[in-house]
């Protein structure tokens, strides 16, 4: 028997570029390694049963990390008034570069909400993680908080939206609006 919970969105799954963590024997993992092979890029084994949910979790721990800090960056540069395109060019390439920010920033610049992960997705996993921290008795605060934040969308009706649309919560708490018209046709030269 194995866990093997994944990473990427459906955008990983369309294009074979899932992250597979793997709980479970050793031997069971490489007689199924050539499945993952398919699915995804990356094939890790990280422990025992149970030890590839944990992982995932950790990794949605990050992801959604990556989203809040994301959106209070461009809520920042778009209240400071600097170039949206030119914050994210200079940015995106430096230690506060992330892979949210580097492919989801160009949408949020765009308002264009399709998801890789969607947000109801979203608040499954964030459940899962905070479901583990009271089992654990850690105190897992970020994500309590954007739990919350992303509930306010769910109330909104758009738990269909990307889990990049977090901003939409950062903005309604600010009244203030990233990107759009402005900065499409920017976002999309790039």
């Amino acid at each position: 028997m194995l866990d093997a919970p994944v990473s990427g969105g459906s955008e990983g799954a369309k294009n074979g570029t899932l992250s597979i963590m793997v709980g479970g024997l050793a031997e069971q993992v490489e007689r199924a390694r050539p499945v993952f092979a398919a699915m995804g890029k990356a094939t890790t084994h990280v422990g025992p049963i149970g030890a590839g949910q944990t992982v995932k979790l950790v990794n949605q721990v990050l992801v959604v990390g990556n989203a809040l800090a994301m959106s209070e960056a461009l809520l920042l540069a778009q209240a400071s008034g600097v170039d949206l395109q030119k914050a994210f060019d200079a940015v995106s390439q430096g230690a506060g570069g992330s892979w949210m920010f580097t492919n989801r920033g160009p949408q949020i610049l765009a308002r264009d909400w399709r998801p890789g992960f969607s947000i109801a997705l979203q608040q499954k996993d964030l459940r899962l993680i905070l479901e583990a921290g009271r089992e654990l008795n850690i105190p897992l605060i970020a994500s309590s908080l954007i739990a919350n934040l992303y509930a306010t969308l769910e109330a909104r009706g758009l738990g269909g939206d990307g889990n990049h649309a977090l901003i939409k919560a950062i903005e309604n708490l600010a009244n203030i609006e990233v990107g759009g018209a402005a900065t499409t046709s920017a976002a999309g030269a790039k």
